[in-house]
């Protein structure tokens, strides 16, 4: 029988987490405070310890440090609970070594899937413990233990500053993330297509979300929980190097909108984000492009304002580098584009 520890400092909170954990078949333990609970960790050592982080006598992360310098305690999967949101709280938590995070109030079955995640880790050796398997095999696991939901075109997936619950997959659709300036304007950051992972940035970072996400088309998108994302790429080294690679390719990525930002003039980021575009969404093999992005996220993508987008895309439309039908944008030459002078 796995054992569970729970300090906490409220009552209904504490025996209602025990009551659930008895019922799926723990031996569990309790405290009201951070010093009762080190002495029953100690005294029982169990498979799993949950832990309020504001707490009196002894905080949470007093618990964690005099558990973590104790060998028979320090490798416990260590969970904390807290009705404290702020990303710095939750930034220091796992800094100190705390395996997972639970805010309050959390149901059923986040409790269950954070437990079960950190058991599974538990039980493997450690470090990239699992053999290594082909990197295609793990995704298409990964991927099923997702589920299907369809947003609508203009949906909004997250929004900065919520906790991330997901790993997002496009199996089809458009979709952009962003973020919004106190005047309202949007300056999008980043352009996912069908195939792309997206949302992860935060995941890794073990942060909420710095920016917002929303489609740009009806889409189809696969919703990876939180704990199976981390449990694959804590223990799968090609898991972890793909991500890797991700986010290395996002920092390039977001760096060199910046110089556009900074160095090109008005008319260049017009041809850029046009370029960017049917970079994204075209099929990559063909001179010409048909686009459909509105002026607003064109303008969102070039950092400026809709109608100065209206007078250059009127300019390219004069110049023969594109074609306008209704919303759409057929662009004539993409070389032609990229060669637009400064």
């Amino acid at each position: 029988m796995k054992k569970a520890l729970i300090i906490e400092d409220s009552d209904d909170i504490r025996e209602g987490t025990a009551e659930i954990l008895d019922l799926a078949g723990y031996q569990t333990f309790t405290a009201k405070n951070g010093r009762i609970g080190v002495d029953l960790a100690l005294k029982h050592i169990p498979d799993v310890i949950l832990c309020d982080i504001m707490m009196p006598e002894l905080d949470g992360y007093g618990v964690l440090y005099l558990l973590q310098k104790n060998p028979t305690t320090a490798t416990i999967p260590f969970i904390f609970m807290t009705a404290k949101a702020e990303r710095a709280d939750m930034r220091k938590g796992m800094e100190m070594g705390a395996d997972d995070y639970l805010t309050k109030p959390f149901d059923d079955v986040e409790l269950f899937s954070a437990i079960e995640s950190r058991l599974k880790k538990r039980s493997k050796p450690s470090g990239f413990r699992s053999a290594a398997t082909d990197k295609e095999t793990l995704f298409a696991e990964l991927k099923a233990k997702g589920k299907n939901r369809s947003f609508a075109n203009k949906q909004l997936i997250y929004v900065e500053d919520d906790e991330p619950a997901y790993l997002y997959f496009i199996n089809k659709g458009q979709i952009k993330t962003y973020k919004r300036s106190k005047d309202g304007r949007e300056l999008s950051s980043t352009l996912y297509k069908d195939g792309d992972f997206f949302g992860y940035e935060s995941l890794c970072n073990g942060t909420n979300y710095a920016d917002n996400s929303a489609t740009m088309a009806d889409s189809e998108l696969l919703l990876i929980a939180k704990a199976d994302f981390m449990d694959y790429l804590h223990n799968h080294q090609e898991i972890a190097g793909a991500f890797i690679g991700l986010l290395s390719g996002s920092v390039q990525e977001k760096e060199e909108q910046m110089l556009k930002l900074a160095y090109f003039s008005v008319r260049k980021r017009v041809a850029e984000a046009l370029v960017q575009v049917a970079g994204k969404f075209g099929d990559g093999k063909s001179d010409t492009c048909t686009l459909k992005i509105s002026r607003d996220d064109l303008a969102a993508l070039v950092g400026t304002a809709s109608e100065t987008v209206s007078r250059m895309l009127a300019d390219f439309k004069d110049e023969k580098l594109i074609e306008k039908t209704g919303n759409a944008i057929h662009i004539v030459s993409i070389q032609k584009l990229k060669n637009i002078k400064q």
